[in-house]
């Protein structure tokens, strides 16, 4: 059999063989096609066994009796496998069939042989009319079938829910004669507008775009020198508050160390103990200071309030975890360095003195009896020495991020050491450490004069300023009730609580409160974003279960809440709501008390000091944004001239800072967490008039925009759009776009559009985004005009 005869279809054959027997079935089981040729063929199978296969297509005879047996016919329509077209071929898994109707298959054949003659040239049928003769019609059944298996291909639950909606729509649109079909073609012009341009055209204005880049940068920047130059100065430009703090903080360690070793090398003990002693004190003395400052960065009432004063102009104030982990870090080292100077060096030395040299120069700080190495272990400073070290290695073990956010996988007699319940409680044990320091600072053996013995004096207002935030807290817990006014639970575990407003409660957008529950635990407090604004009559917090504590929390409310009415509610997602008020006083168990303490400052808080804001949020992360976003839009619904109501957002009163747009990216990879925060998107749409603020949504588990996967939930989503004005996705105004940002072209737009602008960049998320972040930050500033200064909530 000869190429030409492999590409044919035989009609002779399918017309005598269908008419063979009224009474017999022949179903169409495949259709294969060379995807080198022009034409069907089947070179494979034509000769393998039987039944034999003709050119291409392949009848089966199936008698009545089998049939039945096999279900053949009866329930199932014939499936017919094909290429799918340029538009399509993503789309997994979608066929376009002729449907038939059970007991007429043979007239669907029949149906099939005579487009077969109506577009066959010579006996052959080109590719491009393969679909034809097989039908080339959808019904609205059909295309229902299309947007659900294509909803599951990019994970959009909901969306399969609405697909017969949707269904008609795209009938609506393509079928306005109502013949209750349209063509395949009408569907694949459709989508083809969906799928990317040609990718040697994206290629070529890629590279037109990094062209016209590099040459819009000044020259300044294009020799190795100058470019590490301008980085300095950008870096130190950016940074110099953390850089002259943490400056002064080396400057003052150094100083100390070098004071104390330089005054332990001129005592007598030198003689005997040599440079081990020198350098266990000098760690001793940077030690002390340590201990004292690590308290402060942990005082976070005090540093709400300066966060608000000109003091915020010199420190870091938002970078306090950071200090704290670094000042942690450093008294990790400097004990181990005190450590290993007193066991393996200092110790061995002293027992291993001759004893009249021993009792000449240090017997009276002894009093005169040479110890030996177990004595010196089991004296006061030893003893007190070594439970600090057991204590303080336990707590910073469980305070590493392994730990604390329970990525180490520990058997299951310890699972309990790892997460926040852990670090918190290992934490509090650091109490102990405060008090074994002093203790073990008393006991000196070489020194004698108690003003001498300065360990008290480090630490004492460091440890009072802290002992008293933390008990001003406890006394005033009373004004920490509040009542639970709302509770939702959304999908995708995240527990909504609206809260009355405590008398005095003032806060500003991006601020966070800790929040407790007596019923689950007296002593544990969690951090959470505020996501009310300051001018709502209530305060609002939202909160996804990642631990045993929160987990707990929702499965509380979840027993006082009930099913939403969701027939009245497109989408259908699943979301409860209270039944009933929650009142602190009320004895009834079944609603959970909840107290809270703060507000506390965070990075966002400051954002009206720039011109522009670029708020990103991922997932949950989009919590203390939501707040900025409702303060903003409060005061473009009563028209605050602080913002501004003409076009652009810029202020009517120019002696306010205000930023003037603000940018909003959320990301996220579950379709349900867009109802977390529908409302307010749905109000920024109708009452941001003049788009001060912008709302980028997208969502990570539908296929980027322009691939062939995802192109007819495109074309539905811009069908619905346009026609009622909302999303499928995330069924509210704001349009949804899919898989991930382009952070590179997100921040080349702003530089452009809003040149020679102080952008705040703010970003509360995943550590991974982090870096990528500042280092775009960086290089947009060294290279526009426009300044990048990026912000990461940390709690």
């Amino acid at each position: 059999m000869n190429n030409n005869n492999n590409n044919n279809i035989n009609n002779n054959n399918i017309s005598e063989k269908v008419s063979k027997d009224e009474s017999t079935k022949w179903i169409l089981e495949r259709i294969e096609i060379d995807q080198m040729g022009d034409f069907p063929s089947d070179q494979s199978e034509a000769t393998a066994t039987p039944p034999q296969c003709s050119n291409g297509i392949c009848l089966t005879k199936i008698n009545n009796s089998s049939g039945k047996k096999k279900n053949v016919g009866q329930s199932k329509p014939p499936k017919i496998g094909r290429m799918a077209s340029g538009a399509s071929r993503g789309l997994k898994s979608l066929r376009f069939l002729d449907r038939t109707v059970t007991g007429k298959e043979n007239d669907a054949w029949r149906s099939i042989e005579k487009r077969f003659y109506q577009h066959q040239v010579n006996g052959k049928l080109c590719r491009d009319k393969f679909g034809v003769c097989i039908d080339g019609k959808l019904s609205e059944e059909e295309v229902k079938e299309v947007i659900v298996l294509s909803a599951s291909a990019n994970k959009l639950a909901n969306l399969k829910q609405q697909a017969s909606a949707y269904a008609s729509l795209i009938m609506e649109e393509l079928d306005p004669d109502h013949l209750g079909y349209i063509e395949m073609w009408q569907l694949e012009t459709l989508l083809r507008g969906m799928v990317n341009s040609n990718p040697e055209e994206t290629s070529k204005l890629s590279k037109k775009t990094q062209t016209l880049t590099r040459a819009m940068i000044p020259r300044r920047y294009r020799t190795p020198l100058s470019k590490f130059l301008s980085t300095t100065e950008e870096l130190i430009y950016e940074n110099w508050k953390r850089i002259w703090v943490i400056g002064l903080w080396l400057t003052i360690n150094l100083v100390l160390f070098v004071w104390k070793y330089y005054q332990y090398k001129n005592k007598g003990a030198y003689q005997i103990m040599g440079r081990c002693l020198c350098l266990a004190k000098g760690a001793a003395e940077t030690l002390k200071f340590n201990m004292a400052l690590i308290l402060v960065p942990v005082c976070r009432r005090t540093l709400t309030k300066l966060r608000s004063s000109f003091l915020s102009k010199l420190f870091p104030f938002d970078d306090n975890i950071n200090f704290h982990k670094l000042i942690a870090l450093a008294i990790a080292s400097m004990t181990f360095v005190h450590v290993i100077m007193h066991l393996t060096c200092d110790f061995p030395r002293l027992i291993s003195c001759p004893k009249q040299k021993f009792m000449k120069i240090l017997g009276q700080d002894f009093n005169f009896n040479q110890p030996t190495y177990l004595d010196l272990l089991k004296s006061i400073p030893g003893i007190t020495g070594i439970l600090m070290i057991l204590l303080m290695a336990f707590s910073f073990t469980l305070a590493t991020h392994s730990f604390r956010r329970s990525v180490i996988k520990l058997p299951w007699q310890f699972h309990h050491l790892a997460g926040f319940n852990s670090f918190w409680y290992a934490h509090h044990l650091l109490v102990l450490v405060y008090v074994l320091l002093i203790i073990h600072g008393y006991f000196l053996y070489l020194t004698h004069d108690w003003h001498k013995k300065t360990t008290w004096m480090y630490i004492m207002v460091p440890v009072l300023f802290y002992a008293t935030e933390r008990t001003y807290s406890i006394i005033d817990e009373s004004n920490h009730r509040v009542n639970v006014i709302k509770a939702i639970i959304y999908t995708g575990n995240v527990l909504a609580l609206y809260m009355s407003k405590p008398p005095g409660f003032k806060y500003k957008s991006g601020m966070y409160l800790f929040v407790k529950c007596p019923d689950i635990s007296s002593f544990e407090w969690h951090p959470f974003s505020i996501t009310s604004a300051p001018g709502d009559d209530y305060l609002s917090v939202h909160i996804r279960t990642l631990g045993d504590w929160t987990t707990e929390l929702k499965n509380r409310f979840a027993q006082a809440c009930q099913p939403e009415n969701t027939q009245a509610r497109r989408g259908n997602l699943v979301r409860m709501e209270t039944k009933a008020i929650s009142d602190y006083k009320c004895p009834q168990p079944e609603y959970p008390k909840i107290l809270i303490k703060g507000p506390y400052g965070a990075p966002a808080q400051n954002f009206k000091k720039y011109d522009i804001l670029l708020l990103i949020g991922l997932g949950i992360g989009a919590t203390p944004f939501i707040s900025i976003l409702k303060d903003l839009l409060n005061n473009i619904r009563t028209n605050d001239p602080e913002y501004g109501s003409s076009p652009g957002g810029i202020s009517l009163d120019s002696s306010k800072k205000c930023p003037k747009r603000a940018y909003f990216y959320w990301v996220t990879r579950e379709q349900g967490s867009f109802e977390w925060f529908k409302g307010v998107m749905d109000d920024i749409a109708e009452y941001d008039q003049d788009r001060i603020i912008e709302m980028h949504n997208y969502l990570t588990s539908v296929y980027e925009e322009g691939d062939a996967r995802s192109a007819l939930i495109a074309m539905v989503q811009q069908l619905q759009h346009a026609k009622n004005g909302v999303d499928v996705v995330s069924e509210s105004r704001i349009k949804t776009h899919f898989a991930r940002p382009n952070w590179r072209k997100v921040f080349s737009d702003l530089a452009t559009k809003h040149e020679a602008s102080r952008i705040g960049v703010f970003y509360c998320g995943s550590a991974t985004l982090t870096k990528p972040l500042k280092k775009l930050c960086q290089e947009f500033s060294l290279n526009s005009s426009t300044r990048f200064h990026f912000h990461k909530e940390n709690f």
